[in-house]
């Protein structure tokens, strides 16, 4: 296998740190080398669509556009119970509900958009008005200011959300566990499939590695965390990563791959994605 470092890109969040630290510092045994990039999720998902960089963090609502030239590696990403994006709204806009208003989202290709768009449906009669994208941590300030009448947040906002004086309006996790049972699928993990069979499995296997190294010395990882974390509160980031670095993030495993199947499935079906091909999420 190549020594030249491998091009990643993932977000400065807290369970992408944690998640990579060690394999990043070169401390997972027979790893490559990594030459990380971050970016937030946007910008991951654009460039996963135009072919750049080896490995990516991305929204698993843009696998339908990219798996063709990336594999979906069995670890490393983020899925998990009770930590669904929300919509929020300033609390006198609480009984108002969403119809026709202006509502921010942090990508038109994210899982989070995804969730919306398949609640919004259900549960908006008429719609939604317009949607505007912002980083996502732009997005609770325009909420509080009414630059936009709600916003959908990701992340450590379920922890935050009330320091910036907004109402909870709707989970789309709670809606999306309700209605299918299934844990909630958010970011990826893909790996270009160029790379050769044994490359991907070792990436995989080094990616798992990475992740129980953290596990078993939470402190090693500390100083990557929050130099990353954008001036976070240590005790956000600590509640972050226990929320979203989890048993999926060690192996997807059936329930896992059950969730991102389901998710595009039923997304498909509502003409919101292409459909997948048979075999798309498999490992190679």
């Amino acid at each position: 296998m190549t020594e030249q470092p491998l091009r990643i890109a993932y977000s400065p969040c807290p369970n992408d740190t944690f998640t990579f630290d060690a394999w990043a510092h070169g401390r997972v045994p027979g790893a490559p080398p990594l030459d990380v990039t971050f970016a937030d999720i946007d910008v991951t998902n654009g460039m996963a669509e135009r072919g750049e960089h080896d490995v990516l963090k991305v929204s698993y609502a843009v696998l339908p556009w990219v798996l063709e030239e990336y594999a979906l590696l069995p670890c490393g990403g983020a899925l998990g119970r009770g930590c669904g994006p929300l919509v929020l709204t300033r609390p006198e806009d609480a009984d108002t509900g969403l119809g026709g208003r202006t509502v921010a989202v942090p990508s038109e290709r994210s899982t989070a958009y995804l969730l919306f768009r398949l609640w919004a449906a259900a549960e908006v009669p008429g719609g939604v008005g317009k949607i505007v994208v912002l980083p996502f941590h732009e997005i609770m300030p325009a909420v509080r200011d009414g630059r936009v009448d709600a916003g959908l947040v990701i992340h450590e906002a379920r922890f935050t959300y009330q320091d910036f004086g907004l109402h909870r309006l709707a989970d789309m996790g709670e809606h999306w566990e309700s209605t299918t049972g299934l844990p909630i699928p958010l970011g990826a993990i893909i790996a270009r499939r160029a790379l050769g069979t044994e490359t991907l499995h070792a990436l995989a296997e080094a990616a798992r590695t990475s992740v129980r190294m953290a596990w078993d010395d939470p402190e090693a990882s500390r100083p990557y965390v929050l130099e990353h974390a954008q001036e976070m509160d240590p005790n956000v980031a600590d509640q972050h990563i226990g929320l979203y670095v989890n048993e999926f993030t060690a192996d997807l495993g059936d329930a896992g791959y059950a969730a991102v199947r389901g998710l595009l499935t039923r997304a498909a079906a509502e003409g919101l994605v292409p459909p997948l091909a048979p075999d798309a999420l498999r490992f190679p």
